[in-house]
């Protein structure tokens, strides 16, 4: 028989893409105004790894990692996502949105993506959510899975991570 356990709480991290600065000053002051101070904010850069937001977005796009000094429990990433969608769609232009925002969270071992889009390694957690395990914590390092976006496949972001996941790991032991 199984033992159920409380899960650690975890590390909100929302990856942003955006084409306009404004627009994303405004959707990071809306998040931290949610889920309170951001304790990391990783260096803003060209996201060239595929064009399919560009038509949508407009270019150049750029991302950047926000990550929050207050912990969650996992079970939230349901809602955190559907206010995210929220939040798009409140600096859209018609269907379009200027904002893209990707929120996850990050453990010791995993780091957890949430979508809207159905894949066959994705599981539904409700209200038109699911997540995946996007990258799993090994050997000092992150990896990837077979299914992982070309982007987090990436040295750069699996760095930005890292230096998240030491954040947190201070964190922890301070608790």
């Amino acid at each position: 028989m199984g033992i159920e356990k409380k899960h650690s709480m975890v590390k909100l991290v929302i990856p942003v893409l955006y084409s306009e600065k404004n627009i994303y000053e405004k959707a990071k002051k809306v998040v931290s105004s949610l889920y309170g101070k951001i304790d990391f904010e990783s260096e803003h850069f060209l996201f060239n790894f595929t064009d399919y937001y560009n038509e949508e977005m407009g270019s150049p796009i750029f991302r950047v990692f926000l990550s929050f000094e207050k912990l969650i429990k996992p079970e939230k990433l349901l809602e955190i996502k559907r206010k995210t969608n929220r939040i798009e769609k409140k600096f859209a232009v018609g269907n379009r949105r200027k904002v893209n925002l990707d929120p996850g969270y990050l453990c010791l071992g995993k780091f957890i993506l949430a979508t809207t889009k159905d894949q066959q390694h994705r599981i539904y957690v409700g209200r038109g959510i699911y997540e995946e395990v996007t990258l799993f914590y090994k050997n000092k390092s992150w990896q990837h899975y077979e299914w992982t976006y070309p982007d987090y496949r990436s040295e750069k972001y699996k760095e930005i991570l890292g230096q998240i996941r030491e954040i947190y790991k201070k964190q922890l032991q301070n608790c």
